[in-house]
């Protein structure tokens, strides 16, 4: 039989004895995996950080392609406005070219214009109106269209405006839901180390109850299977939502290409637009310009035509008329003495160079016989003849030029039109109607003007 002192320093021994090898090593298993597991979302964290970058230096591009697309769009409505400007000064200082031109034409023009001067104000007074009132109708037509194209192009602008407000709004949400992820994931990383920590606490505390070995092995083992029980839990739920962040994160990512795309398709539509509308404004000038060209020919054919009846009118008095005989006449620019024919005795009075304003393109027609080679005011041999109107030379180049740079302008109506209506004998101003005829001059004739 032990003594009482043997049998307690025996308990005693085996109270005190260390913990089994077996739990310890489950336990140490049991950490490294929790230190791995830890490893790899740490892994993962950073490459969603990489990928957060990524995604941002994606939206800053594409906010600076955004940019400058908005750029190059203000310099090419800077440049058509500055062109724009540049032809209108250009029309400007022809028109006021035209005008003083006109003005010295005025001043040279003389008496001789009195026949036909009733029959041309009819004309006249009709071309006119019909001129101003097709030029209003155009003039309004082209302003309503350019209304509607300024109100389609502030109503897509707006619209852009309104789409790159969105945009950069997802792009703001975007950036939050990811932030207040990232701070979820370290909340949970700094628990689960936190629990990691204590429970090293308790599994470092050395026991104090005197209970039995069995006991204590038991309890340790009910405490260390709730807390894998628990760990393991909490390891599925933060797998699980990192599966959800993922399925979020590539959620976002679709999202935002197909917002790029559908921002790349609309812009792609607003450019052709606005190509479809110029083409579209262009076409309305041209169609403008060969209306003019036709209002133009129709003047010149209706001016031939009463040139014609003229010729015919005075060739039929001419036959009635005895002949007068024949001689030597002066003429009026070399002084040398030219002998007529039959043909000639009676000359047909000739169209002046640069009276009609109104039919830009009437004048065309006739340049080659103002600038063919003949001298102004020497008789030709169809009997034409020209009154020397300033300086000599003046081809058929400038009269077309003359004539295009009025058809350009708009203000070609009745703005140079003075007519003396006190007598007969009065001085014929600038005309803005299709025909006018001059006689031939004589050698005694000092009403012309010369520069």
């Amino acid at each position: 039989m032990d003594s009482p002192c043997e049998s307690e320093s025996s308990l005693d021994g085996g109270a005190m004895l260390p913990p089994s090898p077996v739990s310890r090593e489950q336990l140490q298993k049991r950490i490294e995996s929790l230190t791995q597991q830890n490893k790899v979302l740490k892994v993962e964290l950073e490459t969603y950080k990489i990928r957060v970058k990524v995604i941002q230096e994606e939206n800053r591009a594409l906010r600076q392609a955004s940019v400058i697309i908005q750029a190059k769009a203000e310099q090419e409505e800077e440049y058509i406005s500055n062109t724009l400007l540049k032809k209108i000064q250009a029309l400007k200082k022809e028109k006021e070219t035209l005008a003083h031109h006109y003005e010295r034409e005025e001043e040279c023009l003389t008496n001789d214009l009195s026949r036909k001067l009733d029959q041309l104000r009819q004309e006249k007074c009709k071309l006119e109106q019909t001129l101003e009132q097709e030029q209003e109708c155009l003039v309004n037509k082209l302003m309503r269209k350019i209304e509607k194209l300024e109100a389609e192009t502030s109503a897509k602008q707006n619209h852009l405006e309104q789409l790159r407000r969105e945009m950069v709004e997802l792009e703001n949400t975007l950036e939050q839901e990811q932030e207040a992820l990232v701070n979820k994931l370290w909340k949970r990383m700094d628990k689960l180390e936190a629990e990691k920590r204590s429970l090293q606490i308790k599994l470092d505390q050395p026991v104090s109850d005197p209970t039995s070995p069995k006991e204590i092995t038991h309890h340790r083992s009910e405490n260390g299977n709730d807390t894998a029980s628990k760990l393991t839990a909490h390891i599925t739920n933060l797998r699980s939502e990192v599966d959800q962040l993922r399925s979020n994160l590539a959620a976002a990512e679709k999202e935002s290409q197909e917002k790029t795309q559908q921002f790349a398709q609309e812009e792609k539509c607003i450019r052709d637009e606005n190509k479809r509308l110029q083409r579209k404004l262009q076409l309305e000038v041209e169609r403008r310009e060969a209306l003019s060209r036709h209002l133009s020919e129709s003047e010149s054919s209706l001016e031939f035509e009463d040139e014609r009846l003229f010729n015919e009118n005075v060739s039929a008095f001419a036959s009635q008329r005895p002949i007068s005989p024949g001689g030597l006449t002066r003429c009026i620019a070399c002084g040398q003495f030219v002998s007529r024919r039959a043909s000639e005795r009676f000359i047909k009075p000739a169209i002046p160079i640069g009276l009609n304003t109104s039919a830009p393109n009437v004048l065309s027609s006739h340049a080659p016989s103002s600038g063919g080679g003949q001298q102004p005011g020497c008789v030709g041999g169809s009997g034409h003849l020209f009154p020397l109107l300033g300086g000599s030379g003046t081809g058929g180049a400038s009269v077309t030029s003359l004539n295009s740079s009025l058809g350009s302008s708009s203000n070609n109506t009745s703005s140079n039109i003075s007519f003396n209506s006190g007598g007969g004998g009065g001085v014929v101003g600038h005309t803005a109607s299709t025909t006018s005829f001059v006689q031939p001059a004589s050698p005694m004739d000092t009403s012309m003007c010369k520069d």
